[in-house]
């Protein structure tokens, strides 16, 4: 693709990653195939090669960005799955962030749709705020009946209210203990990335990963001072508060890296592990660079670690069918597709996937919020080809599809802790009437 920046625009550090990004689309459109936006909408401009030319028009007049504009690129999932497509190997990711960013900083939302980005901004990072909203939210539920059915505000706080759990699990407070010890000798020593949101919603898909790592000799840190790894903010366009909880990360990594060492720091979210590998790019150019790179040359999914020390079940697997549904941050963002699913088949379970097992769920962080009507497609569309597969459970490796998901009339539970489930550990609550 053929662009037209000045030398004034590319002495931006973000235009001139832009305009190489731009300039390796070939237009070829075999992204559109596998677009969730594009599949749902059919529209060229809800597609990864639309929003390309979209974004190029918008950086080379360095325009504010209009409304039609914002519209489009608000609905992009950030699923990723053009990039697995596009034989090209455009950065579609870094693209698309960029232009968030400058829409952020040019654009004027109408007040209630900045009100509720600022409010998830504000509440989601935070888990006491989170677990006090959520509890606010399952006592509102009961107004959902009379809310209004359209309207792009009362659809977003009718998906707001049903995703809220309706019981919250017990806390799980990890200043109360932070080292969890090897069993038998030590064979690495690992920092988990406490996060923000799973502590709230499943603080037990933390629980059975540290269980099943001392276990399989791996000391457990969760370092003082992190949190939420920053990209629910990030894909809203929130540099700044992107910024200020990705440092905070990297500063209590790199210290404890310093005085303990380090082999790897675990996510047992891949919305999360996709961004903390991607911390490299985001502090390219500044002080803490050196820092961020080391920390994404850390970052391990769950199941990369657990294929590394050689993962080994227990005990017989319960006769049970798994419908793996593979996370687009997982798949797309991280390029793990096999493991997990090696790892639950030597766990004992009968593993299927669905058709279509490249398109996005439909959560996509804070997406289903924002964009309930599209999220709600992309969910039945998803719940269509896993119930055709007559699974015992669904399993997958991030939160957000777990809870995408849930509430169906099938199971749904963490990879991990199935895994953990066959190598000694009990089994998932969400399992337990099986």
């Amino acid at each position: 693709m053929q662009t037209n920046f000045s030398p004034e625009q590319l002495a931006d550090r973000d235009t001139a990653v832009a305009d190489t990004i731009l300039r390796s689309c070939v237009h070829c459109g075999l992204c559109t195939a596998t677009c969730p936006t594009f599949v749902i909408l059919g529209d060229e401009d809800d597609s990864p090669r639309g929003r390309i030319y979209l974004i190029k028009d918008m950086l080379e007049t360095d325009a504010p960005a209009t409304e039609p504009l914002v519209r489009h690129l608000d609905r992009c999932l950030s699923c990723l799955a053009c990039m697995t497509t596009c034989p090209s190997g455009v950065d579609y990711m870094h693209l698309i962030d960029h232009a968030r960013k400058h829409v952020a900083q040019t654009s004027k939302r109408l007040w209630h749709d900045a009100l509720l980005r600022r409010a998830l901004s504000a509440i989601l990072p935070y888990p006491a705020r989170l677990r006090l909203a959520l509890r606010g939210a399952a006592l509102a539920r009961a107004t959902t009946r009379v809310l209004p059915r359209t309207g792009r505000t009362w659809l977003r706080l009718r998906a707001m209210l049903a995703l809220a759990p309706l019981n919250l699990p017990p806390q799980r407070p990890f200043r109360k203990k932070r080292m969890f010890a090897a069993q038998g000798t030590c064979r690495a020593r690992v920092a988990l990335l406490a996060g923000c949101a799973q502590q709230v919603l499943d603080p037990e898909i933390h629980a059975a990963t540290i269980r099943l790592l001392n276990r399989l000799g791996i000391e457990v840190i969760v370092v003082k001072n992190t949190g939420c790894c920053g990209a629910l903010t990030h894909h809203m366009g929130e540099y700044k508060t992107t910024l200020r909880l990705a440092r905070r990360n990297v500063i209590a990594w790199t210290i404890a890296d310093a005085e303990i060492g380090l082999d790897a720091i675990i996510t047992n979210t891949s919305g999360c592990g996709t961004f903390l590998k991607d911390y490299e790019f985001l502090f390219r150019g500044t002080p803490h660079a050196q820092a961020a790179a080391r920390i994404s040359g850390k970052t391990r999914d769950i199941t990369e670690f657990l294929e590394k020390f050689h993962y080994q079940p227990t005990q017989a697997g319960p006769n049970l069918t798994i419908a793996y549904h593979s996370a687009c941050s997982l798949q797309h963002g991280q390029k793990i597709t096999d493991t997990p699913r090696k790892l639950l088949q030597r766990a004992g379970f009968t593993v299927t996937e669905p058709r279509d097992q490249h398109l996005c769920c439909g959560s996509a962080g804070t997406y289903n919020i924002l964009q309930p009507e599209i999220a709600n497609d992309l969910r039945n569309r998803k719940l269509g080809t896993l119930r055709a597969l007559h699974p015992d459970a669904i399993a997958a490796g991030n939160i957000g599809c777990l809870i995408q998901l849930s509430n169906a009339g099938i199971p749904t539970v963490h990879t991990v802790q199935l895994l953990d489930w066959m190598a000694g550990g009990p089994q998932p609550n969400s399992l337990q009437k099986k």
